[in-house]
């Protein structure tokens, strides 16, 4: 096991077996593309052998930090020792910069194979720092190799090798969920398009009511939706995208998350400018959630529920059967809001422009939609929300400010 500084080199050998054994060392100048030269040798004499794990694989030659970290941007590491130990399974690698950076990363252990390898990497990248969040599903020894480059770079270079023990592993259950992007959480990814003063900066978000309210402030002419994802789902009676609700303000975005079971999920935002017709990737966040939540979903969202719409109440997705329910929502440059149901409610709009009034569920089945005319020569109404009327006990209207 080799690790290499700028002023010295240190090398600790593990012989396999008793005996006797040589080490010969090689070197060459650090920018050199010659061969090693040959340097000294020494007799190494294993009266007992270790036992105990062997190391993972390294093909890349050194442990630790790269001697010339400095020169790819990176200024020091969260972890001075040359083994890492994870006493839960759990690990946190912090590496501050001296320029923003991408890095990518590699989880080698002898039992882990390359996509179960994905699923235990959360990692973030700031303006001063790289995160990696380590999760270990077996006991055992670990590499984790770290790759970077500069903005505008080509090409990724290994600047670490870190040797990670795991002496309790993790659940296997409570791995991270996949397709994790390499930006999770805030950092160069969120605020390269526009979105600051994050409500998290960190990419896991753990829950015990179920849910959670991440908001960023953002330029006006950014619009954004998210999306909720989850590997396993058991007993949701709705598509995952019905319990996420995004919500603009003038120069605040909120995407509120409701959880309908207990698990791990993922939450992605997505963003665009109004000069772009597609939306684009921003940053993944991770919502993790081991109590029992059975929340109910929001209503379904169409296309003109845009910036500045505030669904006030209900806040539920699914209404109580023949019984009375408030809405109140704000849907800007509406010149009428209705709710058509059962029958049709006309919503009045109060002086802080909200529209608000009582309307009648109806039945079990159907669906009550909220629907506004945006013009007074606009003819057709067009729907913005759909609520489904359910059966059972009803469900807590929850409100908004």
């Amino acid at each position: 096991m080799m690790m290499v500084s700028e002023n010295n080199m240190t090398i600790k050998v593990t012989p396999p077996t008793e005996g006797l054994f040589d080490l010969m060392i090689f070197a060459r100048p650090v920018d050199s593309q010659d061969s090693y030269n040959w340097v000294c040798s020494y007799q190494i004499q294993c009266l007992e052998p270790r036992s105990g794990d062997k190391l993972p694989e390294n093909p890349f030659r050194f442990w630790g930090l790269h001697q010339k970290v400095r020169d790819f941007g990176i200024k020091e590491s969260s972890h001075k020792e040359e083994l890492l130990v994870a006493p839960q399974g759990t690990l946190l690698v912090t590496l501050w910069t001296s320029r923003p950076l991408f890095a990518m990363y590699e989880l080698i252990n002898k039992d882990l194979d390359a996509a179960l390898s994905k699923k235990c990497l959360a990692t973030q990248a700031e303006e001063e720092k790289l995160s990696c969040h380590v999760l270990c599903p077996f006991q055992g020894y670990y590499r984790l190799s770290v790759f970077v480059k500069d903005l505008g770079g080509s090409t990724f270079r290994n600047a670490a090798n870190l040797l990670i023990h795991c002496l309790r592993p993790i659940n296997q259950n409570e791995l991270f969920p996949s397709g994790l992007s390499m930006h999770c959480g805030s950092g160069i990814s969120s605020s390269g398009h526009g979105l600051s003063n994050p409500s998290h900066s960190a990419p896991i978000i753990t829950t015990k009511l179920g849910k959670c309210n991440i908001t960023f402030h953002t330029p006006t002419d950014v619009e954004m939706t998210a999306s909720l994802s989850k590997d396993k789902v058991t007993s949701a009676k709705y598509p995952l995208e019905r319990y996420v609700l995004v919500t603009h303000l003038r120069t605040k975005v909120s995407v509120c998350v409701v959880l309908p079971e207990s698990g791990i999920y993922k939450v992605g935002l997505f963003g665009r400018s109004k000069d772009h017709k597609d939306f684009v990737h921003i940053c993944d966040y991770i919502i993790r959630c081991f109590s029992d939540p059975s929340w109910p979903p929001f209503p379904r969202v169409y296309s003109l529920w845009r910036r500045g719409c505030v669904l006030l109440e209900p806040r539920t997705g699914v209404l109580q059967e023949q019984s009375w329910v408030r809405f109140r929502v704000k849907v800007p440059k509406a010149y009428q809001v209705v709710a058509l149901g059962q029958e049709k409610t006309e919503l009045q709009r109060t002086p802080n422009a909200v529209w608000e009034g009582d309307v009648f569920t109806g039945a079990a089945g159907i669906q009550v939609k909220l629907a506004a005319k945006f013009s007074q020569h606009c003819s057709s109404l067009e729907v913005i929300l759909a609520f489904e009327v359910g059966g059972g006990t009803p469900a807590s209207p929850g409100r908004s400010g």
